[in-house]
């Protein structure tokens, strides 16, 4: 049946008034408009039967006899009705009387005289009862807006301390499953056994286990967080609450309170149930910390009752709380503890393996062929996240589209990789010989160092061709380790600083195009430094401060000298090292460079046969050169924008 609409009652109202008009039109006779002196004249002629006199506007309607209605109106008394009349307006209401009397003085008109007040109904409804219709109809109408807040609901004045978090019931259209999330096994095993708990709990009471209350994923951005989330949504088979932690702020005080204690109350009303709140920062914050003079007591308001909700004096059962964030560092200790985030369960960014199924899942739904090797796109994405890989994916797809192809190929994803670590090329980008020279001898001194050093990362690919703001670029491999030794970051940094050493070795003149590689290496030392002690006159001290609103530094005046001094002497034997490695290679520099202002792209094979096999291959580089023993075509352009 279809539903009641109240469109329906207004159609029907409306259709009833045009059928009494209807009706009422074909029951009155024809009405005739004439003029004052025809009207004298029936009237003398004994035509009139009756005169009707409105006093308020002086009309008169004369009712006409009928055996004089063919006379008047020239038609059949079955044409114009029961009462035909004709009507007509008087100069003066007491000119008419005395018309009226003589007439009937003289026997000419024997009928009846009436005068009656005119009632206009309709005029009377519009000034006396829609005002007041208009005025409930507004009062309801505000009334509702502040009930259910708007087109936004849940904002209103009356329901502004209502939650906003948005309820799954069992069989949603949240389709998205564990088969959905490729990689994070410990973090899937971790949230699995949390369903499995709702699902079956017998199976872990029965030994005197307790649910655990919270859970907080934690991980950089685009690790997958919330799609781990949404899985939970779709396998777990109980209500599901999901809101952000910005949908506890308002700026209205208590109202984030509120809010906590209401979507507590919903969830203690459907429990066993899962409560998801992303970005949890937001609200909880550490107290006590901002500097702003209380500015941030009504979030502190909110998180004391988040806690206490979580784990207060008040039972609690049933409810499972999920929450995600990227800092967590500065959260408040007392959410952190046990018993209210049992388990923090950390989302990294995918290794190898994980690559491979993550991009297994987003090629799903793009027609490829067979050249797309998902091995080698997996090794030339280190440290991209789950959304960037599905970002390399899309952006493959839209490059084989603009291009015109019907399937996408291997090189529409290589393209794709360089177009989101470097950016869009800008060969159009107007150089002068001398800048060309200058970025060519710059970009070579990098791949010369990172080719000559042991721990700098595997060179790949080397351009002189703009991209993004960069006007050159290199493009490296990095080994994915766990730990990085003190050697290996001096390497890196001697590798970075090539650049800059290379313009004053063979130009004799610096320029700004070192900013990046220069910011980077302070960087790097400051933090070799000041963080994990790998400094001769400061070792095995770390500076590294917490505190995100502490205006203070963990160390004095003197120490701070110290550490500008480390930081200086560090980066200068570096360059010093940079110039000597470049000064013993000059000639193999010098043919790198030239060879790149002639081809513009050079790759790992070009920079070989100029310095010959490395020594000490990584187990990167023995990977892809069976790639390329095993496929010539392939061009591997992927790593860290210099």
């Amino acid at each position: 049946m279809p539903k009641f609409n109240l469109s329906w009652m207004y159609m029907i109202i409306a259709m009833a008034l045009f059928g009494f008009w209807l009706a009422n039109e074909s029951g009155s006779g024809v009405q005739k408009n004439i003029s004052y002196n025809e009207f004298q004249g029936y009237v003398s002629k004994g035509f009139v039967e009756k005169v009707t006199i409105y006093k308020d506007d002086a009309t008169i309607e004369a009712a006409i006899k009928p055996q004089h209605v063919k006379d008047v109106f020239q038609q059949d008394s079955t044409k114009v009705g029961k009462s035909p009349l004709v009507t007509t307006r008087a100069l003066t209401l007491e000119g008419l009387e005395q018309f009226l009397n003589k007439e009937q003085t003289e026997g000419r008109f024997s009928g009846k005289v009436e005068p009656v007040e005119r009632n206009n109904y309709l005029t009377m409804i519009l000034w006396n009862i829609l005002p007041f219709a208009l005025l409930i109809g507004l009062w309801i109408f505000f009334m509702r807006r502040m009930g259910s807040g708007g087109a936004g609901g849940g904002g209103g004045v009356f329901s502004v301390g209502k939650s906003k978090a948005q309820l799954f019931e069992k069989g949603s259209s949240i389709k998205i499953t564990f088969k959905d999330v490729a990689g994070l096994e410990e973090a899937k095993q971790e949230v699995e056994e949390i369903v499995e708990f709702l699902k079956s709990p017998q199976k872990y009471t029965d030994l005197g286990g307790k649910i655990p209350k919270g859970a907080l994923l934690v991980g950089p951005p685009g690790t997958g967080k919330t799609l781990l989330a949404k899985a939970v949504a779709g396998e777990a088979n109980v209500p599901f609450f999901s809101l952000a932690g910005s949908d506890f702020v308002e700026m209205f005080v208590g109202v984030g309170a509120s809010r906590v204690r209401d979507l507590f109350k919903q969830a203690k009303e459907k429990a066993p149930c899962i409560v998801f709140i992303d970005e949890i920062d937001a609200v909880g914050r550490a107290r006590g910390k901002n500097p702003s003079m209380g500015g941030n007591d009504e979030r502190e308001n909110t998180l004391n009752q988040l806690l206490t909700e979580m784990d207060g004096f008040g039972s609690n059962s049933g409810v499972i709380i999920l929450a995600a964030t990227n800092r967590v560092d500065v959260l408040d200790k007392a959410l952190l503890r046990a018993g209210r985030f049992d388990r923090q369960i950390h989302v990294d960014l995918p290794d190898l393996n994980e690559r491979k199924e993550v991009f297994g899942v987003h090629l799903r739904p793009i027609k490829i062929d067979d050249t797309v090797d998902v091995d080698l796109l997996a090794r030339q994405t280190p440290g991209f996240s789950g959304a960037d890989i599905a970002n390399v994916c899309n952006e493959a797809a839209l490059i084989a589209a603009r291009h015109g192809k019907k399937f996408v190929g291997k090189q529409d994803f290589l393209d794709a990789v360089d177009r989101i670590i470097g950016g869009l090329e800008k060969k159009s980008k107007i150089t002068t010989e001398a800048e060309r020279r200058s970025i060519a001898l710059h970009e070579a001194g990098h791949a010369s160092l990172s080719w000559l050093l042991e721990h700098a990362n595997p060179l790949i690919k080397v351009t002189i061709v703009p991209r993004g703001r960069a006007l050159g670029a290199a493009w490296y491999l990095p080994e994915e380790r766990q730990i990085t030794t003190k050697d290996q970051m001096l390497d890196e940094m001697c590798a970075i600083l090539g650049g800059r050493a290379a313009e004053e070795l063979f130009i004799g003149k610096i320029s700004t195009g070192a900013m990046n590689d220069l910011e980077r290496a302070t960087k790097q030392a400051f933090g070799m430094v000041a963080y994990l002690g790998m400094s001769e006159k400061l070792p095995n001290l770390c500076y590294y401060n917490n505190d995100e609103y502490s205006f203070n530094k963990p160390y004095s005046e003197k120490t701070a000298e110290l550490i500008d001094e480390e930081v200086k002497r560090m980066i200068n034997d570096q360059y010093n090292r940079a110039k000597d490695i470049l000064s013993t290679h000059k000639k193999e520099h010098n043919e790198l460079a030239q060879l790149l202002i002639e081809k513009e792209v050079i790759f790992a094979e070009d920079v070989e046969k100029i310095f010959g096999k490395r020594p000490w291959a990584s187990r990167s580089e023995e990977i892809m050169a069976n790639e390329k023993k095993n496929n010539p075509v392939s061009e591997p352009e992927v790593s860290t924008n210099n």
